[in-house]
């Protein structure tokens, strides 16, 4: 089986797929995850799914050349709609798109989720949303990871079925939301890094909505940007 090389933010997605898991990857970007899975012994078997007619032909053509299609299904499909019940599923990753999109996904395909004992999931952007879906939905928080690799950071959120609130016991609930819970107690140099620069830009947009003709919608803005920057501020200072 060839060698596979892929990312660091890809290698510690892997990190937290379960032993001998049954996986599904969405939005697969060359099946590289679940080719590097199946060649670690991650996973015993996996689906890899895109939406769109390249990405899925790459997809296809690269688990052909690694002699893997044994192990991994490449499938077209929206999201979830390329898992079935009879795949009995029970890892589901997602990675390298925005937190509204990967929570859009995760809500349209709800009903695919029955047998899925975990999500592993990485948003480019507003981890907040997905962390507020996760709790909505009754999933538990149990790890956080953020990492920096090519000037980008990533955040990287792992759930299972279980208690949502255990995550949050140890941190103002919003708080937790926003900056994650298990980040905000580590408050590794990477989350500062990141918390310092979104103060900043928040900072900015405070300022030009101060200049701003009053309205109500002005007004409501400003006081959730406020609000945002005082979380912000209480996990920087913490």
């Amino acid at each position: 089986m060839s060698e596979i090389q892929i990312s660091k933010r890809l290698q510690m997605i892997a990190s937290y797929i379960p032993k001998q898991a049954i996986l599904a990857d969405i939005g697969s970007d060359h099946a590289y995850l679940p080719s590097y899975a199946i060649k670690e012994n991650l996973c015993k078997q996996a689906i890899a799914g895109e939406v769109a007619e390249g990405p899925f032909q790459s997809a296809v053509q690269q688990v052909k050349s690694l002699q893997l299609t044994d192990y991994i299904q490449v499938r077209k499909g929206n999201g979830l709609q390329v898992v079935n019940e009879k795949d009995h599923v029970n890892c589901i990753t997602i990675a390298g798109m925005g937190g509204s999109l990967i929570r859009t996904i995760l809500e349209e395909g709800r009903n695919k989720l029955t047998t899925v004992e975990r999500l592993i999931l990485q948003p480019n952007l507003n981890a907040k949303t997905i962390r507020e879906w996760l709790y909505n939905e009754n999933w538990e928080l149990k790890h956080e990871t953020i990492l920096e690799e090519n000037g980008h950071i990533y955040e990287i959120l792992v759930a299972e079925r279980g208690d949502r609130d255990a995550a949050y016991k140890e941190t103002h609930k919003q708080a937790g939301l926003l900056l994650g819970p298990f980040l905000l107690k580590e408050r590794n140099d990477i989350f500062l890094k990141k918390w310092r620069e979104e103060e900043r830009q928040y900072s900015k947009i405070l300022q030009q909505l101060e200049q701003a003709s009053s309205s109500n919608e002005v007004e409501r803005k400003r006081a959730e940007i406020k609000d945002i920057i005082e979380i912000i501020n209480g996990g920087l200072l913490k």
